[in-house]
């Protein structure tokens, strides 16, 4: 089997999205909000997609993807990682992971360069997997777990009547665990401390103390806010604090950790092997995240998860989609997956579910992977695809 043509297309959602009110999510603008006149929260929505397609001499053809600036990312792969793929072997998984990465050093160690090499290798695995008639987390070493436990991942900060009723949503629908996103950061000062622990406080009334609940700053606050607030939510008993601080500071996260008092999550932001075993050797989480389709795709994740197990860390990927899924089903050390519901447009992460059929829908809190079907167990929906705009 060989590589005979590699297909790139970034879709780009042209319909209504919901409006972000101020205040909707924490993140990085958040620090120099005070000097722009837009809400900060929209330079971190996702409303284009990449999809990649690899086909080979035998007819099959393996499906990737990744949301991270798909048109610069679809660029990198035109130019510099297709010419490396043409003519290969896709059973090469490990050499041909080499090849684009050492290829693309200068440049792509880590953010979009990795993002576009995630995305090939995605689909090289799917690839994998039709060829073997067998889905991809049996080529990964088979079942850990009948089903896969899921979290309901949303929560946005909105009216707390509001956000009561949604984590009642959820609590009905038999999840065990969700997560919350804080609304406010440290130029928000002590006020908006309140309003954060209201959010935390809300949820946790609404759904009880056997119901784990995690809550997300995305990388919106810094070290010292973060030191502040987490003696106030220790009560609420938290499963983790993801990205508390920007992700190069390893070492604020290590303080952080260091305190003990709330689990520290964090590595949606990292990139490679190398960039977990620095996070692992500071000491840095108690819970890693990474994307499978920005982390270096499955070849490289299937390593930081091996070596995450190996220090007692448990994985947990960040977003849903089938290729974090095949990756939990196949490690014990993967407890739970990140569940996006499928919802009206509005920060991005739920576009997957407008470009693919396949993606499982949780029954009571849990998700199965069906053993029937080849590879990731997706297919493109060309015919949703006339919602967007098209970059060949």
């Amino acid at each position: 089997m060989k590589i005979t043509d590699i297909r790139t297309r970034v879709i780009e959602w042209r319909g209504e999205t919901v409006p972000l009110p101020p205040n909707f999510c924490t993140n990085p603008m958040d620090a120099v909000a005070p000097m722009l006149s837009k809400a900060t929260m929209g330079t971190f929505t996702f409303h284009s997609w990449l999809i990649v397609e690899i086909y080979t001499d035998d007819g099959l053809v393996g499906i990737g993807n990744a949301a991270l600036a798909p048109r610069v990312a679809k660029q990198v792969i035109d130019l510099y990682l297709k010419p490396l793929l043409i003519g290969a072997d896709p059973w090469d998984t490990e050499f041909l992971w080499q090849h684009m990465y050492r290829k693309t050093m200068a440049f792509g160690r880590k953010g979009i360069g990795m993002v576009a090499i995630s995305a090939l290798d995605i689909a090289l695995w799917d690839l994998l997997g039709k060829s073997a008639g067998q889905p991809v987390y049996r080529l990964l070493g088979g079942r850990t777990k009948p089903r896969i436990p899921v979290y309901a991942s949303r929560l946005y900060s909105m009216p707390l009547d509001q956000l009561a009723c949604e984590a009642a949503r959820y609590k009905a629908g038999g999840f065990k665990a969700m997560k919350l996103r804080f609304g406010w950061g440290p130029t928000d000062g002590a006020a908006g401390m309140q309003r954060n622990l209201e959010l935390v406080k809300t949820v946790r009334e609404t759904v009880g103390d056997e119901i784990d609940v995690m809550a997300d700053a995305y990388m919106g606050w810094d070290l010292d806010y973060a030191k502040r607030m987490i003696p106030l939510l220790e009560k609420y008993n938290l499963r983790w604090l993801e990205e508390a601080v920007l992700p190069d500071d390893i070492h604020g996260y290590a303080e952080l950790k260091k305190c003990g008092r709330v689990p520290i999550s964090g590595g949606e932001h990292e990139f490679t092997l190398f960039g977990f075993r620095q996070m692992i050797e500071a000491r840095a989480v108690d819970v890693i995240q990474f994307d499978t389709n920005r982390v270096g795709g499955i070849t490289q994740a299937r390593k930081i998860a091996a070596l995450a197990e190996a220090h007692q860390i448990p994985v947990i990927p960040h977003a849903g989609q089938m290729h974090n899924y095949h990756l939990v089903m196949a490690s014990v050390n993967s407890p739970m997956a990140e569940f996006f519901p499928a919802v009206d447009v509005e920060v991005g992460n739920e576009l997957f579910w407008y470009c693919f059929n396949g993606e499982p829908l949780p029954a009571d809190g849990y998700i199965d992977l069906d053993e029937n079907l080849p590879g990731l167990g997706l297919t493109i929906n060309e015919d949703k695809l006339s919602a967007f705009d098209v970059i060949e």
